[in-house]
Parts: structure tokens; sequence; C-alpha cells
């Protein structure tokens, strides 16, 4: 069960990697550091995208944009900090198997 709980947190920390690295990179989109026309560029934003729309389309059904400021990334962070904090103080449950 051990195993278990390192998966989980390991799951955890690469949502939260993918999360920073949306966010920076439409800043960085946004104040034209980076340019779309470049494939990787390109390709990396399209990849973002396509594996954090599923979680930030039902943040937004409950959380509305502030002045054009989208928080559903934000809520998404503090939703696996969230879960983190859970499963660190049940850890002992996974050890006890």
């Amino acid at each position: 069960m051990q195993s278990l709980y390192q998966i989980l947190m390991l799951l955890l920390d690469v949502v939260w990697f993918f999360i920073i690295a949306h966010v920076i990179m439409s800043w960085l989109i946004n104040f034209q550091v980076l340019n779309l026309r470049q494939p990787i560029v390109a390709q990396i934003w399209d990849t973002l995208n396509r594996i954090l729309d599923p979680l930030y389309s039902r943040l937004r059904r409950f959380i509305p944009q502030i002045g054009g400021v989208d928080l559903a990334p934000l809520a998404a962070l503090i939703a696996v900090y969230i879960l983190r904090i859970v499963l660190s103080n049940n850890a002992g449950w996974f050890y006890s198997f």
C-alpha cells in the first residue's frame, strides 16, 4: 500500500508541474516572449491544453472569470494541494497494510 501512496503523490506532483508550466507558458505567450507560430511551442501549448482542459472546464462551471482573469488554474492548484494534504495526513492508513 505504501507504493499506492507514493504513486498518488507522484501523480499529484505531475499535475502540479503541468499546471505551473501551463500558467508560465500562457504568460510568456501573452507577453509575446513565445510565439505560437514556432512548431515546438505550438505543440507543447496544444499538449498542455489537451491535458488540462478537462480539469479546467469543470472548474470554470463554478468559477467565473473576474475582469478577464481565469481563476481555474489557481483553483486547480489549490485542489491539488488540498489532496496532497489529505493524503499526507492519512499516510498512516497506507502504511498499515
